[in-house]
């Protein structure tokens, strides 16, 4: 199925030998009727043309970041594209993008962009087998970046060996099943969801805090992958992320005020997801002004914060569907069962913080999902926005089945 009509690719062009083959790349994208935008780095013009692509383009080829007739280019591009391909990818290309450093119009669209990115890469092969090299594109996989070769064969030096360009049919057709991967039915449309974020802090005086290690990564992973199925989200976090358009965003910091912004969100919700990592004490009585080393150490008592997973559970509405999740370091399906059962939950997402590529601040993660019913299912180490999508698969189809349930009565 050709998905590529219509749509609007960004075609990062980078310096290397195979920089002639995004030529045809760039007809065959065109030809399949996508409205293609090439961005082509300094080096790519060493060897082939800027005239070429802005004749076979959709739009004449752009190369600086600093542009007259649009002052943040980058941002425009990462915004408007469905997808971006950058063929080839050079390692100096892969390196910034997997480091986050925006040194050129091409490097600053990758950041910017939320669309789908897929990079093929083409080197030598002492270039791509290169420790720092594999490490980056490791860096890429784990963030949801997709990989399309590179393929064995003669390379520019004479020799023969991994890190030739894939083929630019391939790398079109690569292209087609991303975007078809992404066309997914809005099965979540008209659901109002609760998604928390982060972890809560509670202060023991104006400059230190009881907290934890949770960046909010896979609670804002779920919040964009409910928004993209056609969700209406409210996000209650701790941290400063960006939100998916559309979201609303409450923002907290301690556990009682996460505890009453969930409440006041989940009342009225579909579905409520606990991602955030909620402190399960507080100092008593903090004080208000900042301690001092020199009157030694202070006695700080602590006292349970609010339950809010529990609360969630005993209050829940008929039809809602309630996620919790269990961060753990040992015994993980006991623990994530004993918090299934107590909490009142529909299903507990439990990791181990301890696991390789899974804790805390990770780009990936590995949970095992568990179910009031009894099921268990295990999500392998992915990307946190695909552990997001698996999730919401659950959820979905719970849904489904109570729909399905309510018809046969």
């Amino acid at each position: 199925m050709n998905l590529l009509a219509g749509k609007r690719i960004v075609l990062g062009v980078s310096g290397g030998i195979a920089a002639y083959k995004a030529v045809e790349v760039c007809r065959l994208l065109v030809d399949a009727g996508a409205h293609v935008m090439p961005v082509l780095t300094g080096g790519a013009t060493r060897f082939v043309g800027r005239a070429t692509f802005d004749a076979l383009a959709s739009e004449r080829a752009r190369m600086s970041l600093f542009d007259e007739e649009d002052p943040i280019p980058h941002t425009t591009l990462g915004q408007t594209a469905d997808c971006v391909v950058v063929a080839p990818a050079t390692a100096r290309v892969i390196g910034s993008y997997a480091a986050g450093i925006s040194s050129d119009l091409l490097t600053a669209t990758l950041v910017a962009t939320r669309a789908p990115v897929v990079v093929c890469p083409a080197m030598h092969t002492e270039m791509w087998e290169h420790p720092a090299v594999a490490a980056n594109i490791a860096t890429l996989v784990g963030r949801g970046v997709h990989i399309v070769g590179p393929e064995s064969g003669h390379l520019a030096g004479g020799d023969e060996g991994a890190g030739r360009l894939s083929p630019p049919a391939n790398i079109a057709a690569a292209v087609n099943r991303v975007l078809e991967a992404r066309r997914q039915p809005s099965d979540m449309d008209g659901l109002s969801v609760v998604v928390t974020a982060g972890g809560t802090r509670e202060p023991i005086d104006p400059v230190r805090y009881i907290g934890n290690r949770s960046s909010g990564k896979q609670g804002h992973a779920l919040a964009d992958e409910a928004v993209s199925r056609g969700a209406q989200v409210t996000i209650v976090t701790t941290v400063d992320r960006p939100a998916p358009p559309g979201a609303a965003v409450v923002r907290v910091d301690t556990a009682a005020q996460m505890a009453e912004a969930t409440a006041a969100a989940a009342a009225g919700a579909d579905v409520v997801v606990m991602a955030a990592a909620v402190a399960d004490f507080r100092p008593v009585a903090p004080v208000g002004v900042k301690l001092k080393k020199r009157d030694g150490a202070p006695a700080v008592h602590l006292e349970p914060t609010p339950d809010i997973l529990a609360a969630l559970g005993a209050s829940k509405p008929p039809g809602q569907i309630l996620v919790g999740f269990a961060a753990e370091t040992c015994d993980l399906v006991r623990n994530a069962a004993a918090k299934l059962r107590d909490k009142g939950a529909d299903y507990i997402v439990a990791n181990d913080v301890t696991a390789q590529g899974a804790g805390f601040a990770c780009e990936t993660n590995e949970v095992l999902v568990l179910s009031s019913d009894g099921r268990v299912h295990s999500i392998g180490l992915r990307s946190k926005r695909q552990v997001a999508q698996a999730v919401l698969d659950l959820v979905v189809a719970d849904r489904v089945a109570q729909t399905a349930q309510q018809e046969n009565q």
